[in-house]
């Protein structure tokens, strides 16, 4: 069994180059790859376009590429809560591209599938659909996007072994299993790295055959993005 373990987050970035397309799993701040995300910073990689649901925050997770000018696109469904991400939309300096949630998702499954469209009803009739094929089927319009075409996958599980295998734990499975399918080459950050034949092979979210690398990650921040809670009596 090919063991895909790497020492740490700068090896398992190590040919990422500037201009590549990257796709980060995460929702949120939830479940997103830091160590691979604080490697790019310092490695200094620039002009990338980054595909992941949201872009982070100021301080964190991929508003940290932003703020170092290092994203030229983002591909993305939500952008609320990024004041920077803000600021260089409006003045021009980063290209946008904003997807339904669904269609986001069903775009990373596509790519991993192998299959080259999707048709789907999301965006028909909206700024979303401008340029783009309509096709109808019984009766309703349907837009055709394409799949995916990412360099590279970076995703963050609970727990993986060393031929690739993962185990997303609760909320933070959310984009990690789809975009790990979808890149040319797919890099895991894992909180718990053991040895194949350890984990329960009912419990694999993601087969080894989709991860080229993966390493143990240690003092994730694991930050909340948004806290709310109930008021003490």
């Amino acid at each position: 069994m090919i063991n895909k373990r790497v020492a740490d987050a700068d090896e398992a970035i190590r040919d990422i180059i500037d201009g590549q397309t990257i796709m980060l799993g995460g929702f949120g701040l939830c479940g997103i790859p830091e160590k691979c995300i604080a490697a790019l910073v310092k490695k200094g990689v620039k002009e990338l376009t980054c595909i992941s649901n949201n872009a982070g925050v100021d301080d964190f997770g991929i508003g940290l590429l932003l703020k170092t000018r290092q994203v030229k696109k983002m591909v993305s469904s939500y952008v609320g809560e990024n004041a920077e991400f803000e600021r260089q939309l409006l003045s021009g300096e980063l290209e946008v591209e904003l997807i339904p949630q669904g269609t986001l998702a069903t775009r990373c499954m596509a790519a991993g599938y192998g299959m080259p469209v999707i048709y789907t009803p999301a965006g028909v009739g909206t700024e979303v659909a401008e340029g783009k094929e309509t096709r109808n089927f019984n009766g309703k319009d349907y837009l055709m996007e394409y799949a995916f075409e990412a360099d590279f996958a970076i995703v963050k599980a609970w727990k993986g072994d060393t031929a690739g295998n993962l185990v997303f734990r609760s909320t933070s499975r959310n984009f990690n299993p789809v975009m790990a399918m979808a890149g040319k080459i797919t890099i895991a950050e894992v909180e718990e790295l053991v040895e194949p034949g350890e984990l329960d092979p009912d419990h694999i979210h993601t087969p080894g055959v989709y991860v080229h690398r993966i390493f143990q990650g240690s003092a994730y921040e694991k930050r909340i993005e948004q806290r709310t809670v109930r008021p003490r009596n």
